[in-house]
């Protein structure tokens, strides 16, 4: 165990001075200032996943209109709690309508995260604001992106993120100090850095 901390560090030293600049700020600095949306499947199972990703596509398109002109994190939470039943009665229908009964429910908490990537963003493991839609048992894999600042930009057809709506959009509430931190353009390296110091967190 000693040598694979020994190795770790090595590996955060090497990266930390390869131009991975995260000195300075603290991941609540910026989880405090986002709302993340995740859509999870009731199971791995293929058909389960379809599902989850047709319950996310008509859960965007209904939400999506009423969140991007949002001007604060306070009115972007208080979007979603005003619509959650109408999100529930949808994503419901949807299930419903591909030949489910699974159950279907929300959480809007604070939840914890490991490392995750979106797009040209890549966001630390940590403590985040989310909304959940949980379907069924809700133990598949995950779908996600950041409902404030609104970026669920997703192409359906193609399945792409827009990059430069993206950038945009996140630098208009992180500083370009935070901005950069989480800029995987320009840190080749940074997904790795960040899941070292998961890992090493966990540790502990």
């Amino acid at each position: 165990m000693k040598k694979i901390i020994a190795i770790l560090c090595v590996f955060i030293l090497t990266f930390g001075f390869m131009g991975v600049k995260t000195e300075g700020i603290k991941q609540e600095e910026i989880s405090n200032k986002l709302i993340r949306f995740h859509v999870i499947a009731n199971s791995d199972e293929e058909v389960d996943q379809k599902l989850k990703l047709k319950v996310k596509d008509e859960v965007i398109k209904y939400i999506q209109p009423k969140l991007k002109n949002s001007k604060s994190i306070e009115e972007s939470r208080n979007i979603i709690k005003e619509n959650d039943e109408n999100i529930i009665k949808l994503a419901k229908e949807i299930v419903k309508k591909h030949g489910y009964d699974y159950k279907v429910s929300s959480t809007f908490s604070r939840e914890n995260f490991p490392v995750k990537t979106y797009g040209n963003i890549t966001l630390p493991a940590g403590n985040y604001e989310a909304y959940r839609i949980l379907i069924g048992k809700g133990e598949g894999r995950n779908w996600w992106c950041v409902m404030f600042p609104p970026l669920c930009f997703v192409d359906v057809t193609k399945g792409e993120v827009a990059y430069k709506d993206t950038e945009k959009e996140m630098k208009k509430v992180l500083s370009k100090e935070e901005y950069k931190s989480i800029d995987n353009t320009c840190n080749e390296t940074i997904v790795l850095k960040f899941k070292i110091l998961e890992f090493i967190k966990s540790l502990r």
